[in-house]
């Protein structure tokens, strides 16, 4: 991953961060500000959610992981038009409503940031919802539903009624 990404990333989540511990370059432990991303009503939980971000592939800590984690995707090409050599998962620690928006709407970010593209696994009922919002690259309906998109689709597919990350 470029540096200048890696700059770009880092100066989102100090940002948008009320707390921001960088345990080494790519790995960030936060507390993400739900109002920084948007997010004006947390339905009473305290704005400041807690927060893992994590970088992963060539050029970064953690590059055998990826390897590891990504051996069975080397496919995607055909996909999303390109093959991944990073990975960044953004984590949340804990699962209220709010946390999803907020995993969502901070991998958006992010995907604005560095120009990535999501891979969400889904529910079986979610595929119909998800498959005709804007941003969608691709569906993959086994060996569990998976979607591939752009931020568009993941700030869209958090504003639907409902709205909850599998994983």
């Amino acid at each position: 991953m470029p540096r200048a990404a890696m700059r770009r990333l880092r100066d989102l989540l100090v940002r948008s961060s009320a707390r921001f511990e960088e345990r080494r370059v790519g790995e960030y432990d936060l507390n993400i500000h739900a109002e920084s991303l948007g997010i004006p009503d947390t339905g009473g939980v305290d704005g400041r959610r807690p927060v893992l971000v994590s970088v992963m592939g060539a050029g970064i800590d953690d590059e055998s992981v990826f390897e590891a984690e990504h051996a069975g995707e080397a496919g995607q090409k055909h996909l999303i038009g390109f093959t991944p050599a990073h990975a960044v998962d953004v984590v949340a620690f804990c699962d209220s409503p709010v946390d999803h928006v907020v995993t969502a709407l901070l991998t958006a970010a992010v995907m604005d940031v560095i120009d990535g593209v999501t891979n969400a696994e889904l529910r079986e009922d979610q595929m119909p919802i998800v498959a005709s919002l804007p941003g969608v690259i691709a569906t993959v309906p086994e060996p569990w539903p998976t979607v591939y998109g752009s931020a568009e689709f993941l700030k869209t597919w958090a504003q639907q009624p409902g709205f909850r990350l599998l994983k």
